[in-house]
């Protein structure tokens, strides 16, 4: 009777290690975002007041409704003294199938047909813009989610900053990734309040093996401080002077951006 009961609970206490090893499973690592990035290229004043009315009254409207909450439209700051002026849309996205879901809820949506009708029916004599390109971005895995910035500033004095790193091949690319990621350069702008917005990396786009990423401040001011902070971070200088992490950028696009009024950050 003693070895019975014995070997009865040697069972139950398997039976219970079992039922824990198949219903354990372990943690669910936080869904990378992609991002939609958007960017007109236009030259007159009229094309920018459709652009601008689009915009604010049919595209911003309809994402809204699609609990698409965090969209950045962004005018480039050189658009002051520059013939060609570019403005950017964020659109941040939960898996790639969002685009066709957008697409197709945007056509189905009778309030953003009837308020974006200027810039959806323009005729080719008055197109809205000289040209427009989408880049796809895939979130860095340590920051796998778009972050609003914390910042004091009216949007018009705010500068953000989205930078644009081309690596020479797809392995080099990998390691300014890397670089990033367990180097702790991502670490290093988080340490230093460099309010960034996204990291990402470049999946479809007319630039590439590269990366982009977004910081944002005060005033141009804030931004120089911020800048020499991190120029002069021990860590930084430790990395960037690691053997492994030389010459994985082969170019730099540096774009001063600033928020339209009506941008939800």
């Amino acid at each position: 009777m003693k070895k019975c009961t014995i070997t009865n609970f040697g069972l139950f206490i398997s039976a219970i290690l079992i039922f824990i090893f198949v219903s354990w499973s372990p943690p669910n690592k936080p869904a990378r975002y992609f991002y939609q990035l958007t960017i007109y290229h236009y030259s007159q004043p009229e094309q920018e007041k459709v652009l601008d009315n689009y915009l604010q009254q049919a595209l911003l409207p309809a994402l809204h409704r699609m609990q698409i909450k965090k969209v950045g439209i962004f005018k480039n700051i050189a658009n002051d003294t520059s013939n060609t002026k570019t403005l950017y849309v964020l659109i941040p996205l939960a898996s790639l199938d969002m685009i066709n879901i957008m697409a197709e809820k945007l056509t189905s949506d009778k309030a953003y047909q009837d308020s974006g009708a200027a810039y959806i029916n323009a005729a080719y004599t008055a197109a809205p813009y000289n040209r427009m390109e989408t880049i796809l971005l895939k979130s860095f895995r340590l920051a796998p989610a778009m972050k609003l910035p914390a910042l004091n500033a009216a949007k018009k004095d705010r500068v953000y900053e989205l930078r644009s790193y081309e690596s020479a091949t797809e392995k080099i690319f990998r390691n300014k990734v890397h670089m990033f990621n367990e180097g702790d350069e991502i670490g290093i702008f988080t340490k230093l309040n460099f309010n960034a917005i996204f990291y990402s990396e470049v999946i479809a786009g007319s630039k590439m093996p590269n990366l982009m990423y977004m910081t944002s401040f005060e005033s141009m001011q804030d931004r120089e401080a911020h800048w020499k902070s991190f120029r002069d971070d021990p860590l930084w200088k430790k990395i960037s002077s690691m053997p492994v992490y030389q010459k994985n950028v082969s170019h730099i696009d540096i774009t001063f951006l600033r928020p339209v009024e009506y941008s939800d950050f």
